[in-house]
């Protein structure tokens, strides 16, 4: 008799229906919200600077910037309270731009200001950088399910790339909801993601194949049950010490990691969600078994 601690298998159809629901939240925010584009990725000029007079704040700023009529500009506080993170969508490649800038600033504010950051990415260079991130993470999620299918069996495959699909579409579909800014930190996020929530993955997919050689005489959900629960231990531990860090990163960290450090909360979160209540629940409807196995068992790889 099999004994297990935690019964996921009730769970799997209730999740199966919430995990659809905000599946299909995700990309209705993907495709009629959109996302909120960094310079990285619809250029412009990014600019970090730090003003002398502790009573200046972001509406005398964004009063001067007013002026100056430079299209969308976006302008937050940044790390102390007197510096700031200005962003500005250039309409055009202006040479002087940066000198009328800070000449306009000056007047306005009467105080002085240090340039401690500029950074420049014109429109046909973000655009390659979109693309790029784009082909990087298809290239990563193809490179994963060939891995998967020779080292499992083709269902096996098909239910990983289905999980790792879910996560990132529910992180980019947050992202969404909240207009956190997309850039290539985010893409960077990403790919650890699909990273982290593959390894999660294959440790309870190597454990359902070893328990479906075990058990030949049980269901595939109350393999995929006792799986996840001999694996648990393992998941957690991983869960919780990088999720740890993370929150470190994230509220120590600065304003240029805390992108980064949510989007990797995000994914983590939802990697370890997906690896029992997707991942696994999903074997049942492609048909895997213990004859499944006997020909996977022939593909391993030593």
């Amino acid at each position: 008799m099999i004994k297990r601690n935690l019964n996921f298998a009730s769970l799997f159809k209730k999740t199966g229906i919430l995990s659809l629901i905000f599946f299909m939240i995700s990309l209705f925010l993907i495709f009629f919200k959109g996302l909120n584009y960094g310079i990285d990725f619809k250029g412009g000029t990014l600019i970090e600077i730090r003003v002398e007079d502790k009573n200046i704040s972001i509406s005398d700023i964004r009063s001067s910037f007013s002026k100056l009529q430079l299209g969308d500009v976006n302008i937050k506080e940044f790390g102390k309270k007197r510096d700031f993170l200005i962003k500005v969508e250039q309409k055009n490649n202006k040479n002087e731009l940066i000198k009328l800038i800070k000449d306009n600033l000056k007047k306005d504010l009467q105080t002085e200001i240090n340039f401690r950051r500029v950074e420049t990415v014109g429109p046909k260079v973000s655009k390659e950088l979109l693309e790029s991130g784009l082909i990087a993470i298809a290239l990563s999620l193809s490179a994963m399910l060939f891995y998967i299918w020779v080292r499992f069996e083709w269902q096996f495959s098909v239910g990983s790339i289905i999980a790792l699909v879910h996560d990132v579409v529910i992180t980019v579909g947050i992202f969404s909801l909240l207009s956190f800014e997309i850039n290539l930190s985010i893409i960077a996020a990403v790919l650890t993601i699909v990273g982290y929530s593959m390894n999660d993955t294959v440790v309870i997919y190597d454990r359902i194949r070893e328990n479906l050689s075990k058990y030949t005489q049980i269901n595939i959900t109350e393999i995929a049950n006792l799986s996840i629960n001999e694996t648990l231990s393992r998941t957690v531990i991983t869960s919780v010490t990088t999720l740890l860090a993370l929150l470190s990163i994230f509220i120590l960290g600065g304003e240029i990691l805390r992108g980064f450090s949510f989007a990797m909360i995000l994914g983590v979160i939802v990697g370890t969600y997906s690896s029992i209540f997707v991942a696994s629940p999903l074997l049942k409807y492609l048909k895997v078994n213990s004859k499944t196995m006997d020909k996977s068992e022939e593909k391993i790889i030593p």
